[in-house]
């Protein structure tokens, strides 16, 4: 089963943009072959253990964001790349890339079984009726609500309602259950924390057993407890804050990223993306695929369960 390509449509559609500078188009296309070596580079990974074939896989993760992020976006002379880059997503669409192929190489020994979705999904949130007792809707009305994920590990369900014993004039639903959801942030701030704890709770109300990540690259708030959330953790990706933002401001402008290019330069070398945080998730995904259901014999052995 193939895996999804988030950061490769976005550089299709990025390079569809009417407004993109003409000067730009070359650097997209010429994006675009590296995006495909790197994905070549990503499947041939291979290691004695899961911890260094996470090192690995995020090294190459490493390099190629540093291209994207300073010569595609950061070095061009034109503003649109570096002033658009949170509606092109260009960047934040890697990490929704690069986990699947990470979960698939590293949990699920290099491919996904049937009937399983990795990647982001719409994942079902919660199930109502719009009908009522003259109401003569189909199954009752049965309407379900679905929420996009940037990542899930999720399987598909198909239901039939209807008012019928034997489901005369059902109407049918087909979505996915998100088993394990994250969401992907450049920086997180605390109306996005706020969020997540909304989206989190949605998701563990809709399955039971369901787990919730919230990953973000740079940390843009004061940290808070999750104790008291359905956030399983929050996992920062760089190990890091944000750049402030009165320097970020200079940015806007190719004189400014012309003055602050070596700074930059040398604060994204600083804080490369750490494989600690990465092998942190995939041990957290593999505790949850390798959870069976507890056999008595073994329960009374341990004496817990």
């Amino acid at each position: 089963m193939p895996l999804p390509t988030p950061h490769l449509e976005k550089l299709r559609s990025t390079l569809e943009n009417e407004k993109l500078p003409p000067d730009d188009k070359a650097v997209i296309e010429a994006t675009i072959q590296c995006y495909e070596k790197w994905i070549q580079k990503l499947t041939e990974v291979q290691g004695d253990n899961v911890k260094e074939i996470v090192n690995q896989m995020v090294n190459l993760l490493n390099e190629y964001r540093l291209y994207l992020d300073f010569e595609v976006i950061f070095g061009r002379k034109a503003d649109f790349l570096y002033r658009q880059k949170g509606q092109l997503k260009l960047d934040n669409s890697v990490i929704e890339e690069f986990l699947p192929h990470l979960v698939c190489k590293c949990v699920m020994g290099g491919e996904v079984k049937p009937g399983i979705s990795l990647g982001p999904n719409t994942t079902f949130s919660s199930i109502y009726f719009a009908s009522g007792l003259e109401a003569n809707a189909p199954g009752g009305g049965l309407t379900v609500r679905t929420k996009d994920q940037d990542f899930a590990l999720a399987k598909m369900l198909y239901i039939q309602a209807s008012h019928d014993e034997n489901f005369g004039g059902a109407i049918s639903k087909a979505f996915y259950l998100g088993y394990v959801v994250a969401e992907c942030k450049t920086n997180l701030d605390k109306t996005m924390f706020q969020e997540a704890i909304a989206t989190a709770h949605d998701a563990k109300s809709a399955v039971a057993g369901a787990k919730y990540y919230l990953l973000c690259e740079w940390l843009d708030m004061t940290p808070q407890s999750t104790a008291s959330t359905d956030i399983d953790e929050v996992i920062i990706l760089r190990k890091a804050k944000r750049i402030p933002s009165n320097i970020r401001a200079a940015y806007g402008t190719w004189a400014g990223r012309q003055n602050g290019k070596d700074a930059f330069l040398k604060f994204l070398r600083d804080h490369p993306f750490q494989p600690e945080m990465f092998l942190r998730l995939v041990n957290h995904i593999a505790g949850i695929l390798g959870a069976e259901t507890p056999k008595e014999e073994s329960v009374l052995d341990k004496g817990y369960f």
